[in-house]
């Protein structure tokens, strides 16, 4: 590594414990640190990089020939510290990294679940993908396991999974889904209450698996974009961007300054959109009506924009490899200015609304409390990590063009609560109609796809974009034909999933609807 990158002194001592564990390799875009660790120190780095208080961002696993190569991230400041080991055969077993980080957690019953990999001495080895869809030795993101079977047999129910028991007199359990009131995704809750009061929560996803990992191999890497805009339907821009950047930056493809701020425009559309609807949500779990149905209004006028201009809604497949399938002329663009105009106006009177509801403050306020010390245990991301104190923005720490021309409003807050997380919505939706109206300043003539597009086979990335959920990754592998070999998308959701069950302790369980709100994860963004 070159060490000038680096003037943190903790940093640098971490660097070099690295360095006694590891083969080192340098990879320049994005600050990524490299090493490749020898299995039996697996954990010894996790702990030396958690020594300074790196935060965990991903794991997983890829099937090499008859091998296995785990994979596991972490962020330091504006450093992305990209740990690696090979398992060479049968059984794959290595630590767990969840005693360290207890984030890692989930990703590492996903890795076990459809890879085979064991994580040893972790706290909890509980099937967590699919259920009891395959047998206990049958895995199905290895080569030889079928995208479809020839025989297809009705899954099995999963009675007999092991919930948390809370003892004592006078504690009863209340179990809430899979399937849900409205159309919301499947997702099980299994509370341990007293009286009114929780004392437990635990999640149960995972009944919405889709086998994106499966379907994304063979695909070309346009095909590719297409099946990461479906990942999660309200982050279609944001999946495929990451998954265009690891791909772009393999091949070292640059697309060219207009795409790039076309890609801005259409994310920047992505966050509002969903940031209005979410502070509408919020607002009808307590209900207060008027202010959802005005969020609403003013979300559909957005998204009807969306369509007319980009072709769709939720603005799926307007990226490609190498630019945009999009563009805009000076009357659209004229549209844009004039609707993000008044769309500011309206939605300023309405916060001033909404703020000065003393009921609303009544309800929110103190509601769903994430301490500081558990969002940074937990690696929490965007609007759910910054409102109690966690200073993550990829656009500001590792900006990717057009980001990197543009001083991007730091938002951040640490009253942790349901309230402090609407709050963060409201500024963050402010700072994008700030940096909105500049992009489309700044929107130069051009064209919005590289002319040439050389896919560089067996080459692999991880691409890292700022979705509104927060940091969002890809990993890709492309094969010797230049197609897919390997995707892991890693929505922000796997890490703020895990902060509902933290802060509604102590709540009453009238108040999970807004609690489970304000951190609005998503279920297909994490049953892959």
């Amino acid at each position: 590594m070159n060490k000038t990158l680096i003037a943190n002194p903790w940093l640098n001592e971490v660097v070099e414990q690295l360095d006694r564990l590891a083969v080192e390799f340098t990879h320049s875009h994005q600050q990524f640190h490299t090493f490749n660790i020898a299995n039996n120190d697996w954990s010894r780095c996790a702990e030396a990089l958690n020594s300074i208080e790196t935060r965990f961002s991903g794991l997983w696993a890829d099937q090499q020939d008859n091998a296995m190569l785990v994979t596991a991230l972490f962020v330091f400041e504006k450093h992305y510290f990209v740990a690696t080991t090979r398992l060479t055969q049968p059984p794959f077993e290595l630590l767990s990294l969840s005693s360290v980080y207890p984030a890692a957690n989930r990703m590492e019953r996903h890795m076990k679940d459809l890879l085979g990999v064991k994580p040893l001495d972790s706290p909890d080895i509980r099937r967590w993908t699919r259920h009891q869809a395959w047998k206990n030795n049958e895995f199905p993101l290895t080569k030889e396991f079928p995208v479809k079977r020839e025989s297809q047999r009705i899954t099995e129910g999963d009675s007999k999974y092991h919930f948390f028991q809370t003892q004592g007199s006078g504690v009863s359990e209340i179990p809430v889904g899979p399937i849900h009131a409205g159309i919301i995704e499947p997702g099980h809750y299994r509370f341990q209450i007293m009286g009114e009061t929780v004392l437990n929560l635990e999640q149960r996803l995972g009944y919405t698996h889709k086998g994106i990992e499966k379907l994304a191999v063979g695909k070309s890497p346009d095909q590719l974009l297409k099946l990461a805009a479906r990942i999660s339907g309200d982050s279609a821009v944001t999946h495929a961007w990451a998954a265009a950047m690891a791909i772009e930056q393999a091949s070292s493809i640059i697309i060219p300054n207009r795409a790039s701020y076309l890609r801005a425009v259409l994310s920047e559309r992505e966050r509002i959109a969903n940031h209005i609807g979410d502070i509408g949500g919020i607002c009808n779990d307590v209900g207060f009506a008027f202010a959802n149905s005005q969020c609403a209004r003013l979300r559909e006028l957005w998204q009807r924009t969306n369509l007319s201009l980009f072709g769709h809604r939720l603005l799926m497949d307007t990226l490609c490899i190498g630019g945009v399938t999009v563009d805009i002329n000076e009357e659209q663009l004229a549209i844009l200015y004039e609707e993000l105009s008044a769309i500011d106006k309206d939605f300023s009177k309405l916060i001033d609304i909404i703020q000065d509801y003393p009921s609303l403050d009544d309800r929110l306020a103190t509601t769903g409390y994430l301490p500081e010390s558990t969002a940074k245990a937990l690696g929490c991301l965007g609007y759910v990590g910054r409102a109690s104190g966690q200073d993550t923005e990829v656009r500001r720490d590792a900006p990717y063009p057009p980001y990197d021309k543009y001083q991007v409003q730091q938002v951040l807050r640490n009253e942790g609560d349901v309230l402090c997380r609407l709050q963060i919505r409201v500024d963050e939706i402010r700072a994008s109609f700030k940096l909105l109206s500049a992009l489309l300043h700044g929107l130069a003539q051009g064209e919005i796809k590289t002319s040439t597009v050389n896919i560089k086979p067996a080459s692999e990335n991880i691409g890292i974009v700022s979705g509104w959920r927060g940091e969002t990754l890809a990993f890709i592998r492309l094969d010797e034909f230049g197609n897919i070999a390997r995707y892991f998308p890693r929505d922000a959701s796997w890490l703020n999933w895990q902060a509902l069950e933290a802060l509604i302790d102590n709540n009453i369980v009238a108040d999970f609807p807004v609690c489970n709100k304000s951190v609005n994860g998503s279920y297909s963004g994490v049953d892959l």
